[in-house]
C-alpha cells in the first residue's frame, strides 16, 4: 500500500471515492506480465470500480457530485480514490449495494455483449458456458436464462449446486470425456459456446458449435502460467479463429474484446453505458443476483488475489477500500 496526494479532476474528469473494486482474471494475468497490452510495472491494478463522485472538473455536470457510479478502468481501480473520465461513468441504481454492483461491471458488460452483440443467441437456443461458476460465467448463465436460453455450464463438482441454482446444467470441466458429455446434452450442437480457457480445448469448443452458431473466445486461461512471450498464445488463438472463419461450414468464430472500437471514443462509451445500464436494471429488479465470492479490505489485496487464483471460489472477489 502506498499513500499519495489526491489529485484534483481535470477538464472532463471526475474524482470518485471508491467503495468497491474487484479481482478479475485480468489482474491475475497482469501480475504475471501476461495481459496482452498491460502497462510496464509498476502500476496500480484494478479493472473496474464502483464509488461516489466527490468532485468534477470543468465541463462536467455538477449534478454528478454525490452520485454512485461505476466505471471500467482497466487499471487504477485498487485505490481509495480515482480520477476517471466522466464519459466512462455509468450511474448505479439507488439501493444497489456497491459490492453487488461491482460484480457486474466488467463481468456484466462482457457477458451482455458476448451474448447479445457477439453470439446474438435468441430465446429457445442452447449455449455452453465454460467456467459457469466464475465471475463472467455466472453472470452470463443468469442473463441467458433470463432471456429464455438453455445453459450447459462447466465447473468443478464443488460448484455444481451453484451452477444449478443459477439455472444451468453442470458438467465437470475435468472430465476426460467432457466434449462427448457436452454433445450428449445437445446432439445437434450449441447455438454458442463461450470459452475463456483457450489452449487445446478450444478445438472441442469449436466442434460443439452447430451450423449457424458461434464460438465466442474471450481469454487464454490455459496459458496463464506458461512461461514465455505473453502475446504468442493470443496471436496463435487469433490465427486459429481466423482460419475457422474461412471454412465453408456455416459457423462463426470470434474473439471478444471489451475494448474493441475504443478509438471511436464517444460511440464506445455510449455502447458500454447502454449495456451496463441494462445489466444494472436486471440487478436492481432481482432478475440478476450478484455473485460475491468474498469481500476483502483493500489493504489485503494480495490475500484477495491469492483467493481469486485458488480455483475455490464462485463469483467475484471484491475489494472494499473503506473496510
Amino acid at each position: 500500500m502506498r499513500e499519495r496526494a489526491i489529485e484534483a479532476p481535470g477538464a472532463g474528469q471526475a474524482l470518485v471515492s471508491v467503495e468497491a473494486t474487484g479481482v478479475s482474471f485480468a489482474e491475475q494475468q497482469m501480475r504475471r506480465g501476461k495481459y496482452y497490452d498491460q502497462p510496464a510495472f509498476p502500476f496500480t491494478p484494478g479493472y473496474d470500480l464502483v464509488g461516489r463522485v466527490e468532485a468534477v472538473g470543468d465541463g462536467v455536470d455538477p449534478g454528478l457530485a454525490g452520485r454512485r457510479v461505476a466505471a471500467v478502468t482497466k487499471i487504477g481501480g485498487w485505490a481509495t480514490v480515482a480520477v476517471v473520465d466522466a464519459g466512462d461513468l455509468v450511474p448505479v441504481p439507488d439501493g444497489v449495494d456497491p459490492a453487488a454492483a461491482e460484480t457486474v461491471v466488467v463481468n456484466g458488460v462482457t457477458a451482455w455483449q458476448m451474448l447479445h452483440r457477439s453470439a446474438k443467441v435468441q430465446a429457445g437456443g442452447t449455449i455452453l458456458v465454460h467456467g459457469a461458476n466464475g465471475g463472467v460465467g455466472s453472470t452470463l448463465t443468469q442473463l441467458a436464462r433470463h432471456h429464455g436460453i438453455r445453459v450447459v455450464g462447466t465447473a468443478s463438482p464443488r460448484h455444481h449446486d451453484k451452477v444449478r441454482a443459477l439455472g444451468g446444467e453442470p458438467l465437470d470441466y475435468r472430465s476426460p470425456d467432457l466434449a462427448a458429455r457436452a454433445r450428449e446434452l445437445a446432439p445437434d450442437g450449441y447455438d454458442a459456446v463461450f470459452d475463456h480457457v483457450g489452449g487445446p480445448g478450444i478445438v472441442d469448443s469449436w466442434r460443439l458449435v452447430r451450423r449457424g452458431g458461434a464460438l465466442v473466445s474471450y481469454g487464454t486461461a490455459a496459458t496463464r502460467d506458461v512461461a514465455g512471450n505473453a502475446r504468442l498464445p493470443v496471436l496463435g488463438l487469433f490465427g486459429r479463429l481466423l482460419w475457422w472463419n474461412l471454412l465453408p461450414n456455416g459457423r462463426r468464430a470470434t474473439f471478444y474484446n471489451l475494448w474493441a472500437g475504443r478509438r471511436r471514443r464517444a460511440a464506445f462509451q455510449a455502447r458500454l453505458r447502454e449495456d451496463l445500464t441494462n445489466v444494472f436494471a436486471l440487478l436492481a429488479d432481482g432478475s440478476l443476483t450478484a455473485q460475491v465470492a468474498a469481500r476483502i479490505p483493500l489493504r489485503n489485496a494480495a490475500e484477495a488475489l491469492r483467493l481469486a487464483e485458488s480455483g475455490t471460489t464462485a463469483g467475484k472477489v471484491v475489494l472494499v477500500p473503506g473496510a
